[in-house]
């Protein structure tokens, strides 16, 4: 990976991460339960808006991490982000002002490809026990879809678990090629249980729990609510277990991401108790 280190006093930088899609309905998609739709297409597009934040949040905490493990290990890299993204470091007397920049497109190790630039800001001191990361977006892409938002996050180096952990509160826009939009807004806790330190991105496995509303290109709004913290390993592009409830105004449904296997399969729960088997798309690599 291209690093280039410069020294100039800069504004602290905002926020990302980011969301979305866009959906087509067909009314076989759709279950009416209480004279509410829950259209089980914007809910896997909104299912992708959660991949894409966290895949964003996840290049910010992965560069942060690299920083704090030098000083313990000063060889230490990680393997996450190629060589095709650049890292440019401004250190302020009080800050270090990254730029991660994936120029025209790069494509990480899990598939997802990204353009644009991400900003990066914390306290130059990251040998403390809680830092602050702001990060913000430019022409920013993930797999075609253009997102802009800003996010901060707590990032503390190790809970009551012992474990890193990144408490985010974050607003996020996108825009798919077709011309929809959708958001997504939210506070999510994400606990690093597995693989920090390793240097290698495979092994790297989160819980994550929160809550969030999301609103797709139809207007329709979704407020999403983590009932058993959803586990996300790094080396699948799904979440591999846990449950969401998902409300849209007075009806309410769960989600159930499975057993810990690496599919698209998730188990829907209507407020009325029936069930279906869905297929979470998060992106055809």
């Amino acid at each position: 990976m291209k690093r280039v280190f410069r020294k100039l006093n800069v504004a602290a930088i905002l926020i990302a991460a980011v969301l979305v899609s866009s959906c087509n309905k067909d009314a076989s998609d759709e279950v009416i339960v209480d004279q509410e739709t829950f259209d089980v297409q914007e809910l896997k597009a909104s299912d992708e808006a959660e991949l894409i934040t966290e895949e964003v949040l996840n290049v910010g905490e992965d560069v942060y991490a690299a920083d704090e493990l030098s000083f313990s290990n000063k060889g230490y890299t990680s393997d996450f982000l190629p060589d095709c993204v650049t890292i440019t470091t401004v250190i302020t007397s009080t800050s270090k002002e990254k730029t991660i920049d994936f120029g025209d497109g790069c494509e990480l190790p899990n598939g997802n490809v990204l353009s644009g630039i991400i900003y990066l800001s914390y306290l130059k001191d990251t040998d403390v026990p809680m830092n602050t990361l702001s990060m913000s977006l430019e022409n920013f892409t993930f797999n075609g879809v253009a997102v802009e938002g800003s996010a901060s996050v707590d990032r503390v180096r190790s809970n009551e678990n012992g474990n890193p952990q990144a408490d985010a509160s974050a607003s996020f826009n996108a825009t798919w090629p077709g011309g929809s939009t959708a958001s997504f807004t939210g506070n999510r806790t994400r606990e690093w249980i597995e693989g920090y330190g390793s240097g290698f991105w495979g092994d790297n496995v989160f819980l994550i729990s929160g809550n969030a509303t999301y609103t797709g290109p139809l207007g329709n709004v979704f407020m999403k609510e983590t009932i058993t913290p959803l586990r996300r390993e790094l080396a699948c592009r799904f979440i591999v277990s846990g449950v969401l409830e998902i409300s849209r105004n007075d009806a309410t449904a769960s989600l159930d991401f499975g057993d810990g296997s690496c599919d698209a399969i998730g188990i829907l729960t209507y407020p009325d108790g029936s069930t279906e088997e869905i297929f979470l798309r998060r992106f055809k690599p």
